[in-house]
């Protein structure tokens, strides 16, 4: 495929939404991000894995993972942040932060800036991989939740990469219907779509 596919990150956002919001424990939020002008973010299927094992070690702590797709020049993930509670009790790492309303604003940050900073060394390369600051949108009913796991894993089939969503590697769609160990919040979400079969169909529509 060429470039041109993955030129435009269009984030499906309601009315009047801030994209740029702060991160409230407790609450789901969609997180996006994609690369600077036309560079990718992904090259091959290393780049890909290692982005998903440093999504893991930074973010498990601190959010439940529902849905993500890694494209090649962007990314979503569909995450709740834990309580105020959970954030406490997984602190242990993280003691250099300062105080819980910044601290999952903090380390998604980081996150990114470990990814980018591995990248440019591997490639050579200079200069900010990513577009500015993570957007992120909050999720406030089960209605958008949905919208937004659909608009997510159909992302690589919209961009004319493969013709079904389980078809794309790189999305938790084939996680949360093959029954295989996830770190994903399956039963939240299929519970969600009353099931696996109603899960299927919403994705064919």
């Amino acid at each position: 495929k060429t470039l041109q596919v993955f030129k435009t990150c269009k984030v499906l956002t309601p009315t009047n939404q801030n994209t740029m919001e702060v991160i409230e424990p407790d609450f789901t939020y969609h997180i996006y991000n994609r690369a600077n002008g036309d560079e990718l973010l992904f090259r091959n299927q290393d780049n890909y894995r290692f982005f998903l094992e440093k999504a893991k070690t930074y973010l498990a702590p601190i959010a439940e993972f529902y849905t993500y797709c890694l494209m090649p020049n962007h990314f979503h993930f569909l995450l709740r942040f834990k309580s105020e509670k959970e954030l406490q009790e997984n602190l242990a790492g993280f003691q250099n932060l300062q105080g819980l309303d910044k601290l999952p604003a903090q380390i998604l940050s980081n996150f990114l800036n470990g990814y980018a900073k591995a990248y440019n060394k591997i490639y050579n390369r200079k200069g900010s991989l990513f577009m500015r600051n993570a957007g992120r949108v909050k999720v406030q009913t089960d209605e958008y939740l949905k919208e937004l796991i659909k608009y997510i894993h159909l992302n690589p089939v919209n961009a004319n990469l493969v013709s079904k969503p389980q078809d794309w590697k790189y999305s938790s769609y084939s996680s949360l219907t093959s029954g295989k160990p996830t770190l994903l919040n399956r039963d939240y979400i299929l519970d969600l779509f009353d099931g696996i079969e109603d899960f299927e169909f919403h994705h064919r529509t």
